[in-house]
């Protein structure tokens, strides 16, 4: 069977789905396949129980595409940034610096959300648009290009011509490969575990990041869980050490959890189930192919520190879709795709770089080495105008 459309987008996780709204949105014929159906309910097996900072220049991008309106509701915004140094002999905070959104804006830093109730809504917008097709349970097989088009062979043998192909498969992209684009990946031995807690203190609209050793602690404003005041959590460690939290029964891990937040909340409890997943950098050679281009994860992959992962991913949409409007004619052409590239790849590169830095700092085990974070915490932290500049450069913005 042969079809065609004007974009095929390999992937159907959140930035998928974003994009296959948002092009749909601006006029172009989308077709969008995802080999596993996205979970939409919060218990369900395979729920992801991680959640995403949708910040400033991307929820503008959302709003466009008329998927904000979904999501308000749901939203806890993140008014300020706390990062707490926790190295000394026992882990209380020594050290505890505020990064507040007024500083440099009438707006909140960002707006959290889970990622299972940002799939759902996302869903629900595809399906108010003619302009979209999604086929979950389908995969890219094969990708074959030619000067004028992409064919594209699906796990069920559709053949699919499309302008342009939009990877966002993933850090393994099946397109990437396809396409012979290499990657650079750093593997840092460690693992996050993703879960929510309810807590004694009510969050504020407060943002924690706690440094002691093996990554960052860090707890995420949600909405109130069962009337309690509630967090998502993602606690970075080296892989032994995570898996082993993993595998503990509940008493276990909710006095290792307690202990590790130094009682920031007061009191945490657990209230969903704990998932893990290996934490690495990665990074494409090009953003590009004949036809193609790479986006989200399939472009670059980030460890999950200052909410940088989904808004790179969106700031990679804002590029192509600005592209797309200006020269609709144009689509998926070869001067289209070198412009997207060169508009985002030295941008990404700064990007994994600054956190691939940030994560070997929060790594740190020797007491010297942790003292020495302390003291370049307190002394940026110090410089107003450093300071500020941190602020919009972690936000995209000038």
């Amino acid at each position: 069977m042969a079809e065609s459309c004007d974009i095929l987008i390999s992937g159907g996780g959140i930035a998928g789905l974003t994009a296959a709204a948002t092009l749909g949105v601006a006029g172009f014929k989308v077709i969008c396949v995802d080999p596993t159906p996205p979970v939409t309910l919060r218990d369900d097996a395979g729920a992801d129980l991680r959640t995403t900072a949708i910040l400033q220049p991307a929820k503008a991008l959302l709003q466009e595409a008329g998927i904000w309106t979904r999501l308000d509701s749901h939203a806890a915004p993140l008014d300020i940034m706390r990062i707490i140094d926790a190295g000394g002999t026992e882990p209380v905070a020594r050290v505890t610096k505020d990064f507040k959104s007024a500083d440099i804006s009438d707006q909140p830093f960002g707006w959290n959300l889970p990622n299972w109730l940002l799939r759902r809504e996302l869903l629900a917008r595809l399906d108010d648009l003619a302009t979209v097709d999604f086929r979950p349970g389908l995969g890219t097989i094969s990708l074959f290009t030619r000067t004028n088009a992409a064919q594209v062979t699906l796990s069920d043998g559709t053949c699919v011509t499309a302008r342009l192909v939009l990877a966002c498969d993933g850090r393994d992209s099946p397109m990437r490969r396809a396409a012979g684009i290499p990657v650079r990946t750093t593997r840092y031995g460690q693992k996050a575990l993703a879960f929510a807690v309810t807590h004694a203190q009510p969050h504020q609209n407060v943002s924690t990041e706690i440094h002691r050793s093996g990554g960052p602690f860090t707890l995420v404003p949600l909405p109130d869980h069962n009337g309690q005041p509630s967090s998502a959590i993602v606690w970075m460690e080296r892989g032994p050490r995570a898996q082993a939290l993993q595998r503990m029964d509940v008493d276990a891990f909710e006095t290792e959890m307690n202990r590790r937040s130094c009682g920031v909340l007061g009191q945490l409890r657990l209230a969903s189930r704990r998932s893990i997943w290996p934490i690495i950098s990665q990074s494409a050679a090009r953003m590009n192919g004949e036809h193609l281009a790479l986006m989200a994860e399939a472009a670059h992959v980030v460890p999950p520190i200052g909410a940088q992962g989904l808004n790179m991913s969106l700031g990679d949409l804002r590029v192509l879709l600005d592209l797309a409007q200006a020269r609709p004619e144009a689509l998926g052409d070869a001067a289209m795709l070198e412009s997207y590239h060169k508009a985002r790849h030295s941008e990404i590169m700064m990007r994994v770089k600054g956190i691939d830095l940030l994560n070997r700092t929060s790594m740190l085990t020797p007491r010297p080495l942790r003292d020495l974070r302390a003291f370049g915490l307190n002394a940026l932290y110090s410089m107003a105008p450093v300071r500020k500049t941190l602020m919009q450069m972690g936000l995209g913005v000038k």
